[in-house]
């Protein structure tokens, strides 16, 4: 078996001809046709009431904090277990991260513990999606109701899935997707912001676009654009789109095939964790997920190095995931933990993620599933 990489980017062979389409339209920069068509499609397949593609999902996330009026001194509540991104965002504009314990059995944020963590200080909530499995987002929406907070969802890794039939990132005010090159649909780098309510979509279009109402003047509501606001520029390029409305194009096609994989690696595993040798990823009822990761978690962090090790030496890429914030130099600098720390990070030692992506094929989750029975039967 040749090597399997944990992961390689989607592609689809229409996204060359729309990208050569941009070229030659002279159309490369933000906003184009295609920005357009994805913007569009999102919109319709999620339900959103406005999407606006970004440059990456930190970026939307930031567009996100400056819609919720995130200012110095505020907090914002969220998991430690999570990318740097959905901290930074809020650091940027001030404001301190608090960070909660998770769950151990679907790895987010632990909505029994949210409600303790706010002061008179709090704005808002950030529930982080981990591995496209919702949050409980009933819990989370009607803690931020009764205490007036926004909730900014981090879907990042969440398109396609949903909770209780809505689509994540389309539940709090603001929700943000990735289409880095790692996600299940992906444009290099690049993002979009959900949002849920009529009244944000102008102020953010007049922040994406640089402080200009330019969006309005492209649609013929007023004859000539100015700086109306402060802003920055949000916008990726139109060839970027391009590439990933090809994939959008593909998109159920592109979740069947990762599905078939992701229900694979459960079949096949089944057994060890039966056996009490691994545990298998968790899915709450009402929760419909998008096949964007598959981990395992092992006994523990030494045993969890071995495996990597093992994994390696037959020529299948496994890593881990994210070092919780709250003990990074800068989680400790700008953010606190609020409560105990029982799970976040026992867990994250323990979990081992396995190569996802299109393209893989079910006889190379058998042949890695093989190596993995291996590696435990080799440890009795």
């Amino acid at each position: 078996m040749e090597k399997i990489n944990f992961n390689v980017p989607p592609y689809v062979d229409k996204a060359m001809d729309y990208i050569k389409e941009c070229v030659e339209n002279q159309k490369i920069c933000g906003d184009g046709a295609y920005t357009r068509k994805c913007n569009e499609w999102i919109e319709e397949r999620t339900g959103t009431r406005k999407c606006l593609l970004t440059t990456s999902c930190t970026h939307a996330t930031e567009l996100a904090a400056l819609l919720a009026d995130i200012r110095p001194g505020d907090e914002v509540i969220m998991p430690a277990y999570t990318f740097v991104s959905t901290a930074d965002a809020f650091v940027l504009r001030g404001a301190t991260p608090v960070f909660v314990d998770i769950r151990p059995d679907t790895m987010n944020i632990d909505e029994k513990l949210i409600e303790a963590a706010i002061t008179d200080r709090t704005k808002a909530i950030v529930p982080v999606h981990y591995a496209g499995v919702a949050c409980e987002m009933d819990t989370i929406m009607d803690i931020a109701d009764r205490h007036g907070l926004m909730v900014i969802e981090d879907a990042a890794q969440g398109i396609l899935s949903s909770y209780k039939g809505k689509a994540l990132g389309t539940i709090g005010n603001f929700g943000c997707f990735s289409f880095h090159e790692t996600k299940n649909y992906s444009m290099g780098e690049g993002g979009a912001l959900l949002i849920r309510d009529e009244k944000d979509i102008e102020e953010a279009e007049i922040i994406r676009e640089k402080g200009t109402n330019r969006s309005k003047f492209f649609r013929g509501q007023i004859d000539k654009y100015t700086w109306v606001n402060f802003g920055s520029s949000y916008l990726p390029s139109d060839m970027n789109a391009a590439y990933l409305y090809a994939q959008l194009e593909k998109a159920d096609e592109i979740n069947k095939a990762r599905l078939g994989c992701w229900n694979r690696y459960y079949e096949n595993l089944e057994p060890l964790a039966r056996a009490g040798k691994i545990e298998l990823p968790f899915l709450p009822e009402g929760c419909v997920h998008n096949a964007h990761m598959f981990y395992i978690k092992t006994k523990d962090i030494e045993e969890r190095t071995a495996f990597i090790s093992y994994l390696k030496e037959h020529d299948i890429l496994s890593v881990f995931h994210y070092i919780p914030l709250h003990t990074a130099p800068a989680g400790l600098k700008f953010g606190r933990f609020h409560g105990e720390d029982r799970y976040t990070t026992k867990e994250s030692e323990r979990l081992a993620r396995l190569p996802m992506y299109y393209g893989l094929t079910l006889d190379q989750v058998d042949y890695i599933c093989d190596v993995i029975k291996q590696f435990y039967h080799n440890r009795e």
